[in-house]
């Protein structure tokens, strides 16, 4: 079955699209990458998605035209990768805005926004959508969804396998080894904190908005790194705290950003940027030795993905950092870093079809396994 899936993350580019294949048996699928397409965000557009993600109060009007605006881009995205419709399905995680993890016994919620049934019409597909929904509703923390999908597609190798995912917010996967003791455990997942949101917004500010990322990381190439900041950082709460657990902009957005350029005083714009890559590969380094002091689990493989993975200082302080584990691209295994996520929408809308679970209780926190999803038909 051919299927379409979108992507726009915490970074705000853009949607990324992918075209694939998808046959066999649900747990164990054959697939195929046949196409994929990034379709950026207007500068405009871009913006107003960040300072949603952030708190910025807008008027009822407002939302509803982000609402559009952002329908009509995944709508764009579908046709420029999939210009035969050749997709019968398409899975669309829509924008997040607002992320509130379960927490002290209150109910969590997730707002990915998104207009599906336009977005059904406009490519005359039906469209799997909402794919947090479910899991929130069943206790669990409606994220990351990515580790049952990066198991499937993926596959085991001779030990514990590591999967990050460096967008906005730095996640992992922990694909369980193919033999040994360890081979019947879980499929584990959370978020570390943040990859490049920080960054990104660090540069924003330095460049008064002419700069949205630090490409390949220039800047922070040419910064030293206060690693006194990083090591009080990583005692926040957030990184203290084992999984499950989700963030994401709310948390590590602006506000978070001013804080911590407060903190290091005056540095300057290398040295601060330097600083937050530095932190986004420690806050990764610190939850693998976590998971080796709690659950003795050592991954020998770290497999990057996502904008990150082409910023050459974050992947050389990750090198530094997370020692034991051999550095990779996911590009390697046959999955572009970039159409990563992406295609594991493809995969989820097909595993709702099949009507196969795409949650994992140990990653989620979800009381039992649920199929992911809404389905809306074209009117």
């Amino acid at each position: 079955m051919h299927c379409l899936g979108l992507m726009s993350g915490t970074s705000a580019d853009g949607v990324d699209a992918v075209l694939a294949r998808f046959d066999g048996p649900p747990q164990n699928p054959q697939w195929s990458l046949l196409r994929h397409h990034h379709q950026p965000y207007p500068p405009q557009l871009k913006q107003q998605v960040v300072g949603a993600g952030q708190g910025a109060p807008m008027p009822a009007s407002g939302w509803l035209e982000l609402a559009e605006a952002i329908t009509q881009v995944q709508a764009d995205a579908v046709q420029a990768c999939d210009p035969e419709a050749k997709a019968e399905l398409v899975g669309c995680h829509g924008q997040t805005v607002w992320h509130r993890p379960p927490a002290q016994g209150a109910r969590g919620a997730s707002w990915q926004m998104l207009q599906a049934p336009l977005l059904a019409q406009l490519l005359q597909r039906p469209v799997i959508h909402d794919f947090r929904a479910a899991d929130l509703a069943l206790g669990g923390q409606g994220a990351p969804l990515v580790p049952r999908a990066d198991a499937a597609l993926l596959g085991r190798t001779g030990g514990w396998r590591a999967l990050l995912n460096l967008g906005g917010i730095a996640n992992l996967t922990l694909i369980p080894p193919s033999s040994g003791v360890d081979r019947h455990a879980a499929v584990l997942g959370w978020d570390c904190g943040p990859a490049n949101s920080l960054i990104d917004l660090g540069m924003r500010h330095f460049s008064n908005g002419a700069q949205h990322f630090d490409r390949g990381g220039a800047m922070a190439a040419l910064g030293q790194v206060d690693e006194g900041w990083i090591q009080r950082w990583l005692q926040e709460e957030y990184f203290q705290l084992a999984p499950p657990k989700s963030t994401g902009r709310e948390c590590f957005g602006q506000a978070d950003l001013n804080r911590r350029l407060h903190q290091l005083d005056g540095a300057s714009a290398a040295d601060a940027i330097a600083t937050l890559t530095a932190f986004s590969a420690a806050v990764v380094a610190q939850d693998l030795e976590h998971l080796r002091q709690r659950q003795g689990i050592a991954p020998i493989e770290l497999i990057t993905a996502g904008g990150g993975s082409q910023n050459r200082v974050l992947i050389q302080e990750l090198r530094q950092r997370c020692r034991g584990s051999q550095l990779d691209e996911s590009s390697t295994l046959g999955v572009p870093a970039e159409a990563r996520e992406a295609l594991v929408f493809a995969l989820l809308a097909w595993w709702h079809q099949q009507n196969h679970p795409g949650n994992v209780p140990a990653v989620t926190g979800a009381s039992r396994e649920t199929v992911l999803g809404v389905r809306v038909n074209p009117a």
